[in-house]
């Protein structure tokens, strides 16, 4: 009997460009505080968060990752026949089928293209850049899409004190491809799935839609998180992953160019950085005071951030981290575009 012949792809891969989308509207403490029972203050100094972005009425997560798309195959220089997959990490998107990937892919003329959506909420974007390395070096794929992208207004409580002053919209994009040199290192990854319920939806879409069949009238399914819980998880359980991913890529802390974390919450950004010991001249993305979180969009947007204001040299390493939902993590080093 023959072996089974299998393909040998690029011997690294890279990120070769970003791209962004941030919705228009810009919204403030003050406004959110119309709303909530909270004070711009009190905002500022548990999260650090000054402003946020709110899609528009009718703005989906496809309308937000389009544009951030084709920037970033534009910057890569690339053609939509160019992109032979399509990966979407978001948790917004609010039908079962198809998915987000698979809108994107034919609204940007890659229609022949592989797509998936990956459902792993804050760590969804890190989780895919992991993804795409494995499938060109693999040599499943030459060139991947990958799209962090969330519309959080969909699905918070504007009233919840614990949760609706953090989260905005937005869409970060990079486009993935081989590369002579080592320009993504070993993915750290894993779950500490037992404590799921420090961030979850209130109740299912099929209790929603019994309880409305019935005749009454449910609240709508939202995220509801312990912010306490997440914040200790984040600080004390996270430092220790992001140092496996500097330890497996061989990298020191003072070779870094940039820190990007998942834009959480400004304290935890600041903790984690002094957790892992951080530099004074390695940049530590901050994206988080005008955008909010933006779960999926969180790192790709502070790394287009960085990258396009020129805060870091093309070439320089970046250590990113994301975590949060499930609770699901993971982080790696990789070289900016």
């Amino acid at each position: 009997m023959s072996p089974i012949s299998s393909r040998r792809g690029a011997e690294y891969a890279r990120i070769l460009a970003t791209g962004s989308r941030r919705p228009d509207r810009v919204v403030t403490n003050e406004e959110i505080c119309q709303v909530l029972d909270s004070s711009d203050q009190w905002i500022r100094e548990r999260t650090g968060i000054i402003t946020r972005r709110f899609a528009a009425p009718g703005e989906t997560v496809v309308d937000l990752a389009v544009p951030a798309a084709q920037q970033a195959m534009e910057r890569a220089g690339l053609a939509p026949s160019d992109i032979d997959a399509v990966i979407v990490a978001t948790i917004t998107h609010m039908i079962s089928t198809p998915s987000a990937a698979s809108l994107v892919a034919a609204r940007i003329g890659a229609g022949k293209a592989v797509t998936f959506d990956l459902s792993t909420a804050c760590a969804g974007f890190s989780h895919g850049v992991s993804v795409a390395n494995d499938m060109i070096r693999g040599g499943s794929a030459r060139h991947v899409l990958l799209i962090g992208v969330d519309r959080m207004t969909d699905v918070i409580d504007p009233a919840d004190r614990g949760s609706a002053m953090i989260f905005g919209d937005g869409a970060g994009a990079a486009v993935i491809g081989p590369s002579d040199t080592p320009g993504i290192g070993p993915t750290i990854w894993g779950s500490d799935a037992d404590q799921w319920e420090a961030l979850y939806q209130t109740q299912s879409w099929t209790d929603y839609r019994d309880e409305r069949d019935a005749g009454g009238t449910p609240p709508w399914p939202v995220l509801t998180m312990m912010g306490p819980k997440i914040f200790r998880w984040a600080v004390w359980e996270m430092a220790p992953v992001a140092r496996k991913a500097l330890e497996a890529a061989e990298v020191d802390v003072a070779d870094l160019a940039a820190f990007i974390p998942h834009q959480a919450n400004a304290r935890i950004i600041d903790q984690m950085a002094k957790q892992l010991k951080i530099p004074d001249h390695v940049v530590v993305a901050r994206d988080v005071i005008d955008a909010g979180n933006t779960t999926g969009g969180s790192i790709p947007l502070a790394m287009d951030r960085v990258v396009t204001e020129g805060q870091v040299p093309s070439g320089g390493l970046a250590l990113l981290i994301g975590f949060g939902a499930g609770l699901s993590y993971s982080a790696q080093v990789v070289e900016l575009p």
